[in-house]
């Protein structure tokens, strides 16, 4: 049943939301439930967002579309912001130039929820790590004396959270994933927070490193002595913030983090968890069905977070056993012909790209491309040198990548261009052979030819269903 709204701190508050994206929409609908007169401003033409428009309509929400008029900062109090909006967008300067209250969806839902949250963010694995953690906790609900009543999964995965708030009790758990453009602006943090790892990403967003970080570290800087805090200790940029830990911390990583720490850790085929001087032993590493070390890291980081949840190892285990991903995510397609093929289109960075590749011993060839965020390509090009047996670039990035590919391109690394991902697909089939993996991690965007990398990753699945099965 719907709260009570008659008391809410947004009856007649004048809101300004900024980007018509999911969040946005899930915003609108939470503050104008509660009295709030809200305006939505998108860039975006009318006939782009009629669906958007529709599924508000039952409100009384104010679109303004076309543009971002600074005339709007009149009429509004509070700037929500949607996390694909640049904060350098001129109406966001002035409104901070006036001392306009700016916030976005996920500081609020921090801000009303009645759940205690679990909050994760990284450069990546956090999708993977997030849905984990889900998997865990709602093993949790079914023991015979639950922990939590409902678990509910969403942030930068899956809906937005303040979309079910309104279900939302004080014996419930909320896990969020979190990116760095929805902390950049926040000045709320969860019970527990996770950073993953930071290594260079969004730096078209963020300009450098420093601020990119900045942005990660959020999560951390306004928890308290009570909350908990997990780091990854193998990644230099996680590590790197320790000191910034206020409250318990918990760490995660290949190693044993030594006498008198606490985390997770994998050893002898089976992972761990270290309590001081104590430590036991949660489950053996061949339940964990996902490729690659970096996916074990996910599951170390999602077992130490599960730890902060006061979660026992057999909803850990549970969690675990079984889970074959997320979409996107190295998430197998089919095998034809002998050949395996896997879409990773989740593979925005270079960084991950990296990483899929090390999930393999077969012979890859490999589809790589879209469109660069500024991000270097030399270790990506050192270790295709090493690992990959064809290179099929595609879209706006593929000069780029070429231009670094082609000074260590040798051990017989043969290289094809294409103008597209349909393209580069087509290209691939007519190469692999039986043995071979056939590999989507891109390393950048997909906005050169698609929406986002889910339709990206679709787009790959349909295309290579389509191959046929025999010659």
């Amino acid at each position: 049943m719907r709260r009570s709204n008659q008391f809410s701190r947004w009856k007649n508050h004048n809101i300004l939301i900024i980007g018509a994206a999911r969040q946005g929409l899930a915003l609108a609908r939470f503050l104008s439930e509660r009295g709030a007169k809200v305006i939505i401003n998108d860039q975006k033409q009318p006939s782009e967002l009629i669906s958007a428009k529709q599924a508000l309509a039952d409100t009384n929400v104010e679109w303004v579309l076309g543009s971002h008029p600074l005339e709007l900062l009149k009429r509004a109090d509070t700037i929500c912001v949607s996390g694909g909006v640049p904060l350098s967008l001129p109406l966001i300067v002035e409104a901070k130039k006036q001392g306009k209250k700016i916030t976005n969806d996920s500081q609020i839902f921090l801000e009303e929820t009645p759940c205690i949250v679990i909050g994760i963010t990284g450069s990546s694995g956090k999708t993977t790590t997030t849905a984990l953690v889900g998997c865990m906790a709602e093993a949790a609900t079914h023991l015979p004396n639950p922990i939590y009543r409902k678990v509910w999964v969403g942030g930068n995965i899956g809906l937005p959270l303040i979309t079910n708030i309104d279900n939302m009790q004080v014996g419930d758990l909320a896990v969020m994933e979190l990116s760095s453009f929805q902390l950049e602006l926040m000045t709320a943090a969860p019970q527990i927070a996770a950073i993953l790892n930071i290594t260079p990403n969004h730096l078209d967003r963020h300009g450098s490193m420093s601020a990119y970080t900045a942005a990660k570290v959020r999560i951390l800087d306004f928890q308290n002595s009570s909350n908990t805090a997990i780091l990854g200790q193998d990644d230099r940029g996680a590590w790197s913030l320790v000191d910034r830990v206020q409250g318990k911390l918990i760490t995660f990583g290949f190693d044993d983090p030594g006498v008198g720490e606490y985390g997770t850790f994998a050893q002898n085929g089976a992972v761990y968890m270290r309590q001081g001087m104590n430590i036991r032993k949660l489950f053996d590493k061949s339940i964990i069905a996902l490729r690659g070390k970096h996916n074990l890291l996910n599951v170390l980081a999602a077992c130490a977070i599960a730890e902060g949840a006061v979660l026992p190892e057999s909803c850990m285990e549970a969690g675990v056993q079984g889970f074959k991903g997320v979409e996107h995510r190295l998430e197998f397609v089919r095998s034809i012909k002998g050949v395996s093929w896997y879409n990773d289109s989740i593979a925005t960075a270079p960084e991950r790209a990296i990483a899929a590749i090390r999930s393999f011993d077969e012979p890859i060839i490999l589809l790589a491309g879209g469109r660069d965020k500024d991000l270097p390509w030399q270790d990506f090009a050192k270790l295709v040198k090493k690992r990959v047996s064809h290179l099929i670039l595609f879209g706006e990035a593929a000069g780029k990548i070429l231009q670094t590919i082609s000074p260590t391109a040798k051990n017989g690394l043969a290289v094809t261009q294409c103008q597209g991902l349909k393209e580069a697909v087509q290209a691939a089939a007519s190469i692999a052979r039986p043995g071979d993996v056939v590999l989507l991690s891109p390393g950048g965007t997909s906005f050169d030819e698609f929406r986002d990398f889910e339709e990206r990753g679709e787009c790959f699945r349909q295309w290579v269903m389509q191959l046929p099965d025999k010659e």
